[in-house]
């Protein structure tokens, strides 16, 4: 059996289908509740109380794990770590970030899973695609994104190419030990994306270019305030390494990584 942390987000609902496609036994986690599936048990448990865990690491070998933005405050990685292995779990795919990497975020969650003793796959992924579902109203209302930085470009990763890297690491062996880095194909910028969402959706969208205060007040209304100024920091003064497409996801999945264009024209709707 295999656990999914943070099972109806944007990468934990299609990794959950892949694995289930696959025929696999998925155990779901969330702090809510979830449409049933077959072949799926659903568990309502908080990361930063491990204990509710456990549950759903009954029978698990595998875990994938996925934390809230206030789990930086509040979680503790060791400790989740040691209920994972106590319950029998032999391998852990964490999803990090690429800015661990780069040194733009601490390594603490990925340091506390290397030191777990369990078998471990980290996933670095850039900027997501997703991301631009916080211009779904504005795009729906006025036709218009709004958005710092516009003419910066950094890749944009579909959070459905993270999933199917990630079921692979859980699933398949050649993984253990190892770093993916996802990212899309291209670095686009926001005036781009905002360019691929009309063509999407067959109609002009209009770009606003926010300022930096502007936008950072608008991100602490859902971010942790170190998160919210460093993610500022890699959208607009991105490292050469931010703004460099990385072969991971094509290496992985033997495919090209799904660019914000084709991103965008699947999820057209959420902008209509």
């Amino acid at each position: 059996m295999i656990t999914v942390t943070g099972a109806t987000g944007n990468v934990g609902r299609p990794l959950v289908e892949a694995l289930t496609a696959a025929g696999e036994q998925v155990a779901t986690v969330a702090r809510g509740e979830a449409a049933p599936a077959e072949g799926v048990t659903h568990h309502r448990a908080d990361l930063a109380e491990p204990e509710t865990l456990k549950p759903a690491l009954d029978g698990a070998e595998a875990l994938f794990v996925l934390t809230a933005g206030d789990f930086i405050v509040r979680g503790d990685m060791g400790a989740l770590m040691d209920v994972a292995r106590a319950s029998g779990v032999r391998r852990v795919v964490l999803l990090s970030s690429h800015g661990v990497g780069t040194g733009r975020h601490a390594s603490n969650l990925e340091a506390a899973v290397m030191e777990s003793g369990l078998e471990w796959t980290m996933l670095r992924p850039g900027n997501f695609a997703s991301n631009a579902y916080a211009w779904a109203g504005s795009v729906q209302e006025r036709r218009v994104v709004e958005a710092p930085f516009g003419d910066t470009a950094i890749p944009a990763v579909d959070p459905a190419d993270i999933a199917a890297v990630a079921a692979l690491a859980l699933r398949e062996p050649g993984h253990a030990g190892r770093i993916h880095t996802l990212t899309g194909p291209d670095a686009v910028s926001p005036r781009q994306q905002a360019a691929a969402i009309a063509a999407a959706i067959g109609e002009p969208v209009g770009f606003t270019e926010l300022t930096r205060e502007e936008a950072r007040a608008r991100m602490l209304g859902f971010m942790p305030e170190r998160v919210v100024d460093a993610t500022l920091g890699a959208l607009g003064e991105p490292s050469p390494a931010e703004q460099r497409p990385t072969p991971d996801v094509e290496q992985v999945l033997g495919r090209p990584a799904t660019s914000f264009a084709e991103w965008a024209k699947r999820n057209a709707a959420a902008f209509r």
